[in-house]
């Protein structure tokens, strides 16, 4: 399934019924009155966020979205019937703009909540309304209000506790498959991450969280300048940022500093999160080489530096219970820092 954040679309609301003008035929009856029914209502067009999404790629192939017209009303004061709602479903994180994609109309991040989109047209009065006792055969109905059409962008901004950020090739899709049953494209050259991914880490028992990993960032992504900084709209939900900085390279405080620069020009309100700093890849190093770049990292940072390795596990499970402390209020009970996770990606103390 292809990953698509950002879509136009077009709503139209339904339009009402038309009026009837009718008269009574009846055996008898030697003055028939007027009887036509009012039109039905037309379809309101909601939107509708919902949990079993995480890309609006569906919009992509069908933009236009129509609710149906209500009936016209008929003789012997038959009212039109109403058309049915559309409810257009959505990823929980959507965000809604006008066409100029500046005014917000709606952020859809709670499951079940619904915005209504498009009103439907009422349905005109049958001649049987405008009746009276100086007008006793009325020969005109009302037409129905016309449908309400609009244009609207959809953004969606994924709906994660933890955000997985790092230059690219620090080892942030490998963490992502080791502690989750996610299996993300992993390979030894840059940005094989192209779109963001999700993972549920499972710490202990009935606990867990959602991690998100970012395509990498690098100097300049703020400007363009590799895969950009369009993705990280979706961490800026997140509770706190889990930074990885690749043990490996020469100067890993240079590497720190180049990614918290491109989220200071991004701005959005990830600079004040929450960051976890973790050397990642140690099982690579000896020790004076993880104790010389854990303390080059963390007088860069100004904040403790956690050392993991994300292929061997070393490390990682601290870590875990550190970030389902902060993403549910405490952490759970038991766990190791030996315990690897299972077939499933779930981790079990």
């Amino acid at each position: 399934m292809k990953f698509l954040d950002r879509t136009k679309i077009y709503v139209e609301s339904g339009a009402g019924g038309a009026g009837c003008v009718s008269f009574r035929r009846e055996k008898f009856i030697e003055f028939g009155g007027p009887n036509g029914g009012d039109g039905g209502r037309g379809g309101h067009v909601w939107i509708e966020a919902v949990d079993n999404l995480n890309t609006l790629i569906d919009f992509r192939f069908q933009q236009h979205h129509r609710a149906k017209n209500g009936r016209p009303g008929e003789g012997s004061n038959r009212t039109g019937a109403d058309a049915d709602d559309l409810v257009i479903k959505a990823p929980t994180g959507t965000q809604i703009f006008e066409e100029d994609e500046e005014t917000l109309i709606a952020d859809l991040d709670e499951p079940g909540e619904r915005v209504l989109l498009a009103k439907g047209g009422n349905g005109g009065f049958g001649n049987a309304r405008f009746k009276s006792a100086t007008n006793r055969a009325p020969r005109n109905a009302n037409p129905g209000q016309l449908a309400e059409k609009r244009t609207i962008w959809l953004r969606l901004k994924l709906i994660a506790d933890i955000g997985l950020i790092g230059l690219p090739n620090a080892g942030k899709s490998t963490f992502l498959a080791a502690v989750t049953a996610a299996r993300p494209k992993i390979a030894d050259y840059p940005f094989t991450t192209l779109y963001p991914g999700l993972g549920v880490v499972r710490v202990g028992e009935g606990q867990s969280f959602v991690l998100a990993d970012i395509p990498g960032l690098i100097e300049g992504a703020h400007e363009g300048a590799g895969i950009g900084d369009r993705f990280l709209g979706h961490v800026e939900r997140c509770a706190a940022l889990l930074h990885l900085v690749d043990g490996t390279q020469d100067d890993v405080a240079d590497a720190y500093r180049t990614v918290r620069g491109e989220l200071d020009a991004y701005g959005g309100g990830l600079v004040g999160k929450t960051e976890f700093i973790a050397l990642n890849k140690v099982d690579a190093l000896d020790d004076d080489a993880i104790e010389e770049k854990t303390k080059a990292l963390s007088e860069a940072a100004g904040a403790p530096v956690l050392q993991i390795s994300g292929v061997t596990g070393n490390g990682v499970k601290p870590l875990l219970y550190k970030l389902a402390e902060l993403s549910h209020g405490r952490a759970p009970d038991g766990g190791s820092e030996e315990t690897l996770p299972d077939e499933d990606g779930a981790w079990t103390p």
